[in-house]
């Protein structure tokens, strides 16, 4: 019945005259897999379980988490990426370093320190200057410097390499 190359056969199981009541009942139970390499026999059961948890994982592979368009939601999408990346830093370093460089308006920009001045004034949530966000630019994040996940993700990138953390960050930096 295999043969080289044949994908899978389901096979039912005939009963014997003696067994037949009770081997009827779990006929159906069982399923055959014939493969080139390897034949594999597992209940019906197994199957929808193994197929049911495929479904599940492509499910949530597939689900995106959605973040809240507010400074909070900012906050949280930023902390999962710099989690995913290494980027220490808390919920609260984030949010008192925010609110004291831009009191949480993403279009922040501050037109009067020495940096504007000399013509690159500092922007968004965490007031970055446009070489320093090129220089810790995280990926997966807009190459956009007033976007407020970019911002926050580059300015704690930043922090993390001059200070250790953003939690460490009490002053302008």
């Amino acid at each position: 019945m295999a043969t080289a190359g044949a994908a899978a056969v389901a096979l039912t199981m005939a009963p014997s005259p003696a067994s037949a009541a009770p081997a009827a009942a779990d006929a159906s139970k069982v399923a055959v897999s014939v493969a080139a390499d390897a034949p594999t026999v597992k209940t019906v059961k197994d199957a929808k379980d193994a197929k049911d948890s495929a479904k599940a994982k492509k499910a949530k592979k597939a689900k995106k988490k959605v973040y809240a368009d507010n400074l909070d939601g900012w906050i949280k999408e930023a902390l999962d990426i710099m989690k995913s990346e290494g980027i220490p830093g808390s919920y609260e370093g984030l949010h008192r370093n925010i609110m004291r460089e831009s009191s949480g308006n993403p279009n922040a920009q501050n037109n009067w320190d020495v940096n504007a001045q000399n013509g690159t004034p500092s922007k968004g949530l965490l007031q970055v200057i446009q070489p320093t966000f090129e220089a810790y630019h995280v990926d997966g994040t807009p190459h956009d410097l007033t976007d407020p996940v970019a911002n926050i993700t580059a300015a704690a990138n930043y922090a993390a390499d001059k200070y250790g953390s953003i939690d460490n960050v009490d002053s302008a930096y």
